[in-house]
């Protein structure tokens, strides 16, 4: 039995103010061509099918046509869940009848009681589909006290455990989807919290009964817990934190055991996302010699002076720069970053020194602290008469 495994695809996304639905449609080509050279038996789409609850009629339009290509032309059947960036009930439109031609889509716990079903030369395969919930859609859903998002997920692998044994299929092999924060995974700027102070997160070995458990959310590949218990990422980087992230789809295999392994196969971006570092002399000439000028760029500037127009002369060299800030900065803000108190402790005269070693890397000398001094006591004074 072989699986590709995808999720957060997040349809309709903008970068920077800028559409990347063109990029989505070369990389989901790549998913498609991938599904038919290796013979998957499916392909599992762990949640974020759109961006937002409400996509844009071209990001429908761009699954309609990828859902025809797998489904109709190669016959490759899909399994879907709704994300938290998914409008679930939108998603699942016409699921039920969908589901005759090949297409699984699951938004909500009834649909999650019901497996989809494949037979290989071993037995049965059982693939269950937990989508994005919360605590307090348990809770309604079941009639129970569910406080947190580890009582949910434990709830709802329990209700699919009682299945199951219901369906008689104890002895098949049980590959679970999910949309959800397992504890300890890499996150990135790119993903929607879930809640607030980490109390979204879920021990991964809530799922270690399962045979491979495809999950979705984290845009990082990456397995918690055990090797079978594993994000596949998202198909583009959504933000420059993510920018040495190296984008695939996960193939995976089931023997008559259970998990057999898996193989990462390479996405290529359209246009790759990248942070460049210099100063902006040394940006304007390796912009012109660069043969991938016209990817996502972000320039971190290491010019201590003042650089007039920089954002529009380095658009000369990269069209597509989106971001630009000054390295200096960003390095020291990150590396001593006062506190709430010792926000409020701080004179001006600090507050100008910090300032001034910023722009210049150097420290204030007690004669120019003095001059400091002198003049924001006679401002002080100036104010203190009108």
């Amino acid at each position: 039995m072989k699986l590709l495994h995808t999720s957060d695809w997040h349809l309709g996304r903008y970068f920077h103010q800028h559409s990347l639905l063109p990029d989505q449609a070369h990389v989901l080509k790549q998913i498609v061509a991938t599904a038919a050279a290796e013979q998957v038996n499916a392909i599992v789409v762990a949640g974020d099918v759109y961006d937002r609850s409400v996509p844009p009629a071209d990001a429908v339009r761009l699954l309609d046509e990828t859902l025809h290509t797998l489904l109709s032309e190669h016959g490759i059947p899909v399994i879907m869940i709704s994300g938290n960036h998914d409008g679930a009930e939108r998603l699942g439109f016409g699921a039920r009848q969908l589901r005759n031609a090949g297409l699984t889509i699951v938004s909500s716990f009834e649909q999650m009681q019901t497996p989809v079903l494949f037979e290989d030369q071993h037995g049965p395969v059982a693939i269950w589909c937990m989508p994005y919930n919360d605590p307090a859609q348990v809770a309604d859903f079941y009639g129970e006290a569910i406080k947190d998002y580890q009582t949910a997920h434990e709830r709802l692998v329990q209700d699919i455990q009682e299945q199951q044994q219901a369906l008689g299929l104890e002895q098949a092999r049980h590959v679970l989807v999910s949309h959800c924060y397992l504890d300890g995974g890499a996150e990135s700027d790119s993903e929607r919290p879930l809640s607030i102070g980490g109390a979204d997160k879920v021990d991964p070995m809530t799922f270690r009964a399962f045979d491979y458990v495809a999950l979705g959310h984290l845009h990082q590949p990456q397995y918690k817990g055990e090797e079978w218990i594993r994000y596949s990422g998202s198909i583009l980087k959504y933000s420059f934190s993510e920018h040495q992230q190296k984008k695939s789809v996960t193939i995976v295999e089931l023997d008559q055991k259970g998990y057999a392994g898996v193989r990462l196969v390479p996405l290529q971006a359209k246009r790759n996302v990248r942070v460049v570092t210099g100063s902006m002399q040394e940006l304007l000439a390796a912009g012109k010699q660069d043969p991938a000028a016209h990817d996502y760029i972000m320039a971190e500037l290491t010019n201590t002076e003042a650089v007039l127009d920089a954002f529009a002369r380095l658009r000369q060299v990269y069209p597509n720069l989106m971001d630009l800030n000054k390295a200096r900065f960003q390095s020291q803000e990150r590396a001593n970053k006062p506190n709430a108190r010792e926000h409020l402790e701080r004179t001006p005269v600090d507050m100008l020194s910090d300032f001034y070693q910023q722009v210049t890397g150097e420290e204030l000398t007690t004669e120019q602290r003095d001059i400091a001094l002198q003049v924001i006591s006679e401002l002080n004074h100036q104010e203190e008469q009108q």
